[in-house]
C-alpha cells in the first residue's frame, strides 16, 4: 500500500500509511454505514441511471466485423512485430490475423498505417474504488459520490489503454458488474474483495483506542466497508476467505508482512503463521483459485511460498536466494516500480525517508534479480488515494525499460499479466484469453502511433499516442481514418 506524503501527512494514521489515516478511516466509516442503508443504495442507482454512457461505443460487438489494416502487430508474445497481416475482430473476439489486404465482407475497416497494434494493457495491482478519491474529499463526500468518482476513474483507466485490472483490495464488485453490463465504460475487473489481515497486520486499520477486540465487538469501519477483514486463527481465516469467494472474488488477497513506515506493523514483521496461510490457500483452492500476498521481506516471502501462495505482491526486499526460490516454485511476482522519483511519495519523517530509500534500492535490485532468475513477473502500480497520480500508469510501465527490453516491458503488462489472471481458474469471470493478439482471444487492442518496440516511452503519453482503443470488440477511442 502507498503512504501519505507531506501534503497530507496530517491525515495519516500512526503507521504513516494512507490506508489507516483519518481520511481512509473516515471513508471506511462513511462507506460502511452508507452501504447499509437502502436509501443510499437507491441514490447510487438513481445517480448511475441518470448518466448517459460516458463513452458511447462506435462499434458494438456483433454489429459488423472490425478490420484493422496496415499496422505492425505486437502479439503480446514475440519480440518481433508481425507484419503483412491485418487484425480481424468479430463480436467480442479476435477472429484471426489475416493476410494483409484480404477483403472482408461488410467490415468496418480502419487504416492503422504508421501504428503498432498491442494487446490492451493490464494493471495487475490496482485499487478500483480507492485509487482516485482524494483524502479530504473522502471524509466529506456523500457515499454515492465515492462510487461515481470510481466509475469516472474507470473510464479514464480505459482511455489510458488499460483494458483489464486485477483489484487487490476494496469493494469493487458493484462497479465490476456495472462495467460488465455495459452501463459504464471501464476495464475488466478481477476482484479480490476485502484484504484478509491478522490483528495488527497491514490490513488492520483500527486505532489504538479501538483495542482490545472482544467477541462482543462490532466490525471495524474498514471491515464494514468491505476494504479489509481481520481474521486470526485458521478457522477465522477460512471463514473470511469463503465470504469473499461468496461475494464473487476471483482470487484472494492476504497480508503476509508489514508496510512501509508503519508503527503498528513494521515492514520487517512476519504476518500470519504458515498454518493460517495454508488455511487461506486451501479454502481458495477448493474454489479453484489462488491466493496473492502483500509482503516485502525475504522471510515473509519464503513463508508465503511454503504455504502455497501463488503471487507475491511487492517483494522489493527479497534477497537472491529468495528470488531463486520464487522461480523454482513457479510463483508470480506482481511488482511495482516503487522508486524515489517524481511519482514517489514525499516524507518529512526521517524514519519514513529511510524506509523509502530502502524500498527504492530494493526495487532496483528486485527487477535485476527477477530478470536474472527468470521469475514470472507481472506489472502493477498500487496507486491509492492519489487522483493526480492515476494518469502515471503508462509512464510507470515505461520506467521498466531500465531493466528490460521494450518487448519484455510490454509482455509484463500483457501476456504475462494475462497468464497471472488466468490462475483464477474456475473463478475467472472472463473465459477467453487476455493479453495477446491471436485467434480466439478477447478483442482488446490499442493502436500506438509509432513503434513502442523501439521507443517504449510512447506508452507513457496515451492521450497523444494511443490512436485507437478497443475493449471487448467495442471501440472506445478512435482518431484513425475509416
Amino acid at each position: 500500500m502507498r503512504r501519505l506524503g507531506h501534503k497530507y501527512g496530517h491525515l495519516a494514521g500512526p503507521s504513516g500509511c494512507a490506508c489507516d489515516g483519518s481520511a481512509a478511516v473516515g471513508l471506511c466509516e462513511r462507506v460502511g454505514e452508507g452501504l447499509s442503508r437502502r436509501a443510499v443504495l437507491a441514490g447510487i442507482a438513481a445517480s448511475f441511471a441518470g448518466l448517459a454512457s460516458p463513452l458511447p461505443a462506435l462499434a458494438q460487438p456483433g454489429d459488423r466485423p472490425l478490420l484493422l489494416r496496415g499496422a505492425k502487430i505486437f502479439n503480446g508474445l514475440s519480440a518481433q512485430p508481425v507484419e503483412g497481416r491485418d487484425l480481424l475482430i468479430t463480436g467480442h473476439a479476435i477472429v484471426d490475423l489475416i493476410p494483409a489486404g484480404q477483403a472482408v465482407a461488410d467490415a468496418i475497416v480502419l487504416d492503422c498505417q504508421r501504428t503498432t497494434l498491442i494487446p490492451g494493457l493490464i494493471d495487475a495491482h490496482w485499487h478500483t474504488l480507492l485509487a482516485a478519491i482524494p483524502q479530504l474529499v473522502a471524509v466529506t463526500a456523500d457515499v454515492p459520490y465515492v462510487h461515481l468518482v470510481a466509475a469516472q476513474e474507470a473510464q479514464r483507466t480505459l482511455l489510458r489503454g488499460f483494458t483489464t485490472v486485477r483489484d487487490v483490495g476494496g469493494p469493487a464488485f458493484a462497479l465490476k458488474r456495472a462495467i460488465d453490463e455495459g452501463r459504464f465504460a471501464g476495464p475488466r475487473i478481477y476482484p479480490s474483495g476485502a484484504m484478509i489481515s491478522q490483528t495488527s497486520g497491514h490490513g488492520d486499520f483500527r486505532m489504538r483506542s479501538d483495542l482490545p477486540r472482544s467477541p462482543q465487538s462490532s466490525l471495524s469501519q474498514a471491515e464494514r466497508a468491505g476494504i479489509a477483514m481481520i481474521a486470526d486463527g485458521e478457522t477465522e481465516v477460512v471463514r473470511r476467505v469463503r465470504e469473499q469467494l461468496m461475494l464473487g472474488a476471483s482470487q484472494i488477497k492476504i497480508m503476509a508482512g508489514g508496510g512501509v513506515a508503519s508503527s503498528y506493523d513494521p515492514i520487517d514483521t512476519l504476518q500470519y503463521s504458515e498454518a493460517e496461510m495454508r488455511a487461506a490457500v486451501g479454502a481458495a483452492a477448493d474454489w479453484g483459485t489462488y491466493v496473492c500476498a502483500h509482503v516485502y521481506t525475504s522471510s515473509g516471502i519464503r513463508r508465503a511460498l511454503a504455504a502455497g501462495v501463488r503471487s507475491i505482491e511487492h517483494g522489493q526486499l527479497a534477497d537472491e536466494e529468495t528470488v531463486r526460490m520464487m522461480a523454482g516454485a513457479g510463483a508470480w511476482w506482481s511488482i511495482q516500480p516503487f522508486l524515489a522519483d517524481e511519482d514517489g511519495n514525499v516524507y518529512q519523517n526521517p524514519e519514513q525517508q529511510a524506509d523509502q530509500r530502502k524500498i527504492a534500492q530494493g526495487t532496483e535490485r528486485a527487477f535485476e534479480l527477477g530478470r536474472k532468475h527468470k521469475v514470472r513477473m507481472a506489472f502493477g502500480t498500487d496507486i491509492l488515494f492519489a487522483p493526480t497520480r492515476t494518469a502515471s500508469q503508462g509512464r510507470q510501465l515505461a520506467k521498466l525499460a531500465r531493466w528490460f527490453e521494450p518487448a519484455e516491458v510490454l509482455r509484463m503488462a500483457t501476456s504475462h499479466s494475462g497468464e497471472l489472471l488466468a490462475m483464477s481458474g474456475a473463478r475467472n469471470p472472463y473465459s477467453s484469453r487476455l493479453g495477446v493478439l491471436e485467434k480466439g482471444a478477447l478483442a482488446d487492442v490499442v493502436a500506438v502511433a509509432g513503434d513502442p518496440l523501439a521507443d517504449i516511452g510512447l506508452i507513457g503519453d496515451p492521450d497523444r499516442n494511443f490512436r485507437l482503443i478497443v475493449k471487448d470488440g467495442r471501440i472506445h477511442k478512435n482518431t484513425l481514418t475509416a
